[in-house]
């Protein structure tokens, strides 16, 4: 299943250098928070935890009352497989702005991510009907991928109904109603999202993956193989390549 939408915590990718050169005095402690939570992050993506740690550690220190510093903390520990620090520093950020939709979809992915989705889905709840929130589609497709995974099929498809309400057509809404549809056993419901979604977005390994295994359940043999070769002709590394020698895909 496609992961959740969460939307980016931190813009742009930041290294030491391109911050600090600019400055023509020292960051205030303030801003050197939030530089070092940037840092953080950044060493995160290139999987340099032990730096990424320290990073983090030292954004604390500086300013624990900055709500990107609290974020950046949950995502780092999260990674670092501390998923009581990562929520302490998630539900911090709340405390500090409880009116916040960032830090809302934020702990709301996290609970999703940790077994939690009731609360999960309330976050996201919140964030959708948030009136600070632009983007309410996506808190409401999150809502809907947390219900799926907890295999509450009925109400991911209303969630993602939302969604769509709110913006239409959203690609990211569209193809998780291809999946959902796919769960209850609908499958020409769920070819007819995904067809929708390939007119709105470029195909992605798990969209493929998606289209070869609505086909296999339509009985279109042609169909599921013309998914099958081009997810193995596109994304040739992919998990989702791989799956489908175990999934009994031709070659």
């Amino acid at each position: 299943m496609r992961a959740l939408v969460v939307l980016a915590l931190l813009a742009g990718s930041l290294v030491a250098g391109d911050v600090l050169g600019q400055a023509d005095s020292p960051p205030s402690l303030d801003d050197a928070a939030r530089i070092n939570a940037r840092l953080a992050v950044e060493y995160m993506r290139r999987n340099e935890m032990q730096v990424a740690r320290d990073k983090i550690e030292r954004a604390l220190q500086q300013n624990p009352r900055d709500i990107s510093v609290q974020l950046s903390a949950g995502l780092v520990y999260e990674q670092l497989r501390d998923a009581r620090t990562a929520e302490k520093h998630y539900r911090q950020a709340l405390r500090i702005q409880s009116d916040s939709p960032q830090a809302q979809n934020s702990l709301g992915a996290f609970l999703c991510r940790n077994g939690n989705p009731e609360e999960g889905e309330r976050m996201f709840l919140a964030a959708a009907r948030n009136p600070l929130y632009r983007t309410p589609e996506v808190a409401y497709t999150n809502a809907g991928v947390c219900a799926r995974g907890a295999g509450r099929l009925e109400r991911a498809d209303e969630l993602l109904r939302m969604a769509l309400a709110q913006r239409a057509p959203y690609a990211e809404a569209l193809v998780q109603m291809a999946g959902v549809a796919l769960d209850r056993q609908q499958p020409l419901q769920a070819r007819a999202f995904l067809e929708r979604y390939l007119s709105q977005a470029r195909a992605d390994a798990p969209a493929l993956l998606l289209g070869y295994r609505i086909e296999v359940a339509t009985g279109d043999a042609a169909a599921a193989e013309g998914f099958a070769t081009r997810l193995r002709g596109e994304f040739p590394g992919s998990a989702e390549a791989r799956s489908l020698d175990r999934e009994g895909s031709g070659s």
